[in-house]
């Protein structure tokens, strides 16, 4: 096998071993194997019905996935993804029933209102001089909690029907449309982080925040638009479970919006994107979330019970930290 050297080491030439060692082809194959497993061991993961609910959660779980990548890229975390998916849907629930609004001014408020939640965990991050862990742990309960006060629990369940139908459509292969959506805004999130200033300067902030300030970066700036566009994501993907639900609900998210937690460090932690910041994965971040998809409706299908599936997802999450420090690792000591 041809080989070039890098930094005075050894390593294969080209693109396409490159692809071949990377995260993203091992979590493909190891989703794969899931897919054919599970389709042996019971009939009905395989059947047109399971493929359209299951690419219908996958959609969901794709977007809140990507709404905590796009914190962890910058060293931070996100508590209050649920939180403020469940507060910026309700929002929307709101304009739609109460204030008949056209569904695509609804949409815009929800996404406006989640960004601004964002915005203010990023605020208070920066103001504070704290971890974003602990903004965020605090506002998850504040944001709830105004939330069930304002509303008083009540749910939205008269929306339009021209909104609910969005999340019925299936297409090619029996996949929900909400799938492809999923898709459009990985494509987006790649092109703002590869091809953007703003993208490349968070990439920047994240793996190296001294010396992104000494360069010109706006660190603070970057960490606040991060937590905007994080809760912009968690405000899509509550818009999308309300599509699925026939309506807005204050505890879809559970108590707290917890419901949401695992799946939004899992697939991205999976995928590739380190806690520690400064690199993310979109296509990692999807196939981290269609491993979790797939792996829990298999698991389902077996009729393992739901108590199982969380602690094996549980040690999943265990397993993902520990290969980010090992990638951690690694990768400082190629800089060495």
């Amino acid at each position: 096998m041809s080989m070039k050297v890098v930094d005075g080491r050894a390593g294969p030439r080209g693109p396409t071993l490159a692809l071949l060692a990377s995260s993203e082809a091992g979590l493909l194959l190891i989703t794969v194997g899931f897919v054919i497993l599970f389709s042996y061991l019971t009939p009905g993961f395989s059947s047109p019905f399971n493929t359209y609910a299951l690419t219908r959660v996958l959609a969901i779980d794709v977007v809140i996935g990507f709404s905590m990548m796009v914190v962890l890229v910058t060293g931070g975390l996100n508590l209050a993804v649920g939180a403020i998916g469940v507060c910026a849907v309700m929002v929307g629930g709101w304009a739609m029933e109460v204030a008949g609004l056209p569904i695509l001014v609804a949409v815009v408020l929800a996404l406006a209102s989640g960004a601004a939640l964002g915005a203010l965990n990023g605020i208070l991050t920066v103001a504070m001089r704290v971890h974003s862990f602990v903004v965020t742990l605090a506002t998850m309960s504040l944001f709830f909690g105004a939330m069930i006060v304002m509303t008083k629990a009540q749910a939205f369940n008269a929306l339009p029907a021209a909104f609910v139908s969005l999340a019925k459509l299936k297409t090619y292969f029996f996949a929900s449309s909400m799938l492809y959506i999923s898709i459009g805004i990985g494509v987006l999130l790649w092109w703002l982080f590869h091809h953007t200033l703003i993208g490349r300067q968070i990439l920047a902030a994240g793996a190296n925040t001294s010396a992104a300030r000494l360069s010109g970066v706006p660190v603070e700036r970057t960490i606040v638009v991060c937590h905007a566009l994080s809760g912009a994501l968690a405000a899509f993907a509550g818009l999308m479970l309300t599509a699925r639900n026939g309506a807005a609900l204050p505890s879809m998210a559970g108590q707290l919006g917890m419901d949401w937690l695992l799946p939004a460090f899992l697939a991205p932690v999976l995928g590739g994107t380190l806690l520690t910041g400064g690199t993310l994965s979109v296509a990692g971040t999807f196939l981290g979330a269609a491993m979790v998809t797939v792996l829990s409706n298999g698991l389902l299908q077996l009729e393992l019970g739901e108590f199982w599936v969380q602690a094996f997802l549980g040690i999943i999450l265990l397993v993902a930290v520990a290969l980010d420090r090992l990638r951690a690792h690694l990768m400082a000591k190629r800089r060495i």
